[in-house]
């Protein structure tokens, strides 16, 4: 292979192949999504530069959303205009939205068989796991300072003790880190993602590689694109004539909204409303959705399809004789109103970036952001941790056991999820074996 001069651009069926492709193999949650397209598109491949694959990140990284399904958006935005970004956008959830029907369709259906609840009773410990190193990666980031510290201890206390809505703790935190860049602008500093030196070797769209004209700023595009994305929500929305699936529409278009800092981050919101406000299912049942969406491919903010079917079926849309569709529609509906707003994120804004590159004003109300984002997560695994590990009064010693064993084969000895969770699994699916053979 040549390395002296660019790759030759993909043609469209090559490039359609390969976003194919890591929606079937996109495990790992955002920071392993990322890391496989970087190694596929910036080292293997040479689509994109180091710097210009970076600088997309950094936008992402500020919307509220799944940036590594926003990260693929706007590459393919950037190689092959709008059909490219809604192909990559697109492939990229679509294998998790039919795995993650079938897999709820086989919950409901069979959730009660031994095997399914045991890989399901070693899996949620490890769940617990994963939600606290969570907690603790985006923390030793973040949180540089005794300011942003607080910050992370009150938005716990907001959120636990008080029960404070998530968009409301987001407001707040924005507006805490708009005044905090004026008053003490080392205190917000946001954090840049540093990567490694750039490789000699050129790419199709390189450091200085000209903007394409298609992702040229034009206040005419903005317009059209907007009105277009909005339009189509609203087309939804009025063809929604079932009460609880436009009720399903609206609340996640809000929560599409308000995911700032990823999906463990909004998962009490999803949480208040699909749990607590409209009953569409119970505490254990969001348990095991979160559960069946660490074990799927996609962003982890897929565990919606989950909320989206089981409340379909719950409130019976179609009928007790469709039950399947009425989930299928369900899971639909709640996915499609998630990631509209986040194609039209990088529509709209990506060509404003492309245009400024370097000039993000947007650092201290994101570290603000970030910092309320630990708390929020701490909270999530407090209550994932109460509802796993404590039965009865009595704490679940054998849950406990996998939990922490879990935390030290992410945190010690740098296990992937995928292995945390498959590992938890067989550990689950043995004990209920060894219960029912003693039995």
């Amino acid at each position: 292979m040549n390395t002296k001069k660019p790759p030759k651009k993909p043609s469209f069926s090559h490039f359609f192949l390969y976003w194919l492709k890591l929606g079937f193999i996109s495990f790992g949650g955002p920071a392993g999504q990322i890391s496989m397209m970087h190694q596929e598109l910036v080292e293997k491949r040479r689509w994109i530069s180091e710097h210009r694959f970076l600088h997309a990140l950094n936008y992402t990284m500020i919307l509220p959303g799944p940036e590594a399904q926003q990260l693929a958006t706007y590459i393919g935005w950037l190689m092959f205009g709008v059909s490219g970004g809604l192909v990559a956008g697109i492939l990229f959830i679509l294998p998790s939205l039919f795995i993650l029907s079938a897999l709820t369709w086989v919950y409901l259906t069979y959730g009660d068989v031994s095997a399914i609840s045991g890989i399901l009773y070693g899996i949620k410990p490890a769940v617990t796991a994963i939600v606290l190193f969570a907690a603790y990666r985006i923390g030793s980031k973040a949180l540089s300072n005794i300011i942003l510290k607080v910050l992370a201890v009150l938005a716990f206390i907001a959120i636990y003790q008080f029960g404070v809505s998530f968009p409301y703790i987001v407001l707040a935190t924005v507006t805490i880190g708009y005044l905090g860049a004026k008053l003490s602008p080392n205190t917000f500093k946001g954090t840049a993602h540093q990567g490694d030196k750039d490789s000699s070797a050129p790419a199709l769209i390189d450091d200085d590689t000209p903007i394409p004209d298609h992702a040229k700023f034009k206040w005419s595009r903005l317009m059209v694109f907007a009105v277009i994305g909005i339009s189509m929500g609203l087309l939804v929305m009025g063809l929604l004539d079932n009460k609880v699936l436009h009720t399903m529409g609206e609340f996640f278009t809000k929560a599409a909204l308000v995911t700032f800092g990823g999906a463990y981050a909004v998962l009490p919101y999803i949480y208040q409303g699909g749990v607590d406000q409209y009953q569409w299912l119970s505490a254990h049942q969001m348990m095991d959705g979160l559960a069946l969406g660490e074990t799927t491919p996609g962003p982890l903010i897929m565990v919606v399809a989950f909320v989206g079917f089981v409340g379909a079926t719950a409130k019976e849309i179609f009928g007790p004789d469709q039950m399947l569709l009425a989930g299928f529609v369900g899971a639909s509906v709640a996915t499609f109103f998630t990631f509209l707003p986040s194609f039209l994120f990088i529509f709209l804004g990506g060509p404003g970036i492309e245009a400024t590159r370097g000039n993000l004003k947007f650092s201290a109300p994101l570290s603000a952001v970030t910092a309320a984002v630990v708390g929020v997560i701490v909270n999530l695994a407090v209550f994932f941790a109460l509802a796993t590990l404590y039965h009865n009064q009595q704490i679940d010693w054998i849950s406990l056991a996998i939990t922490i064993a879990a935390f030290i084969a992410l945190f010690r000895f740098k296990i992937s999820i995928m292995g945390v969770i498959a590992v938890s699994s067989l550990i689950g699916l043995g004990l209920t074996i060894f219960d029912l053979w003693i039995h």
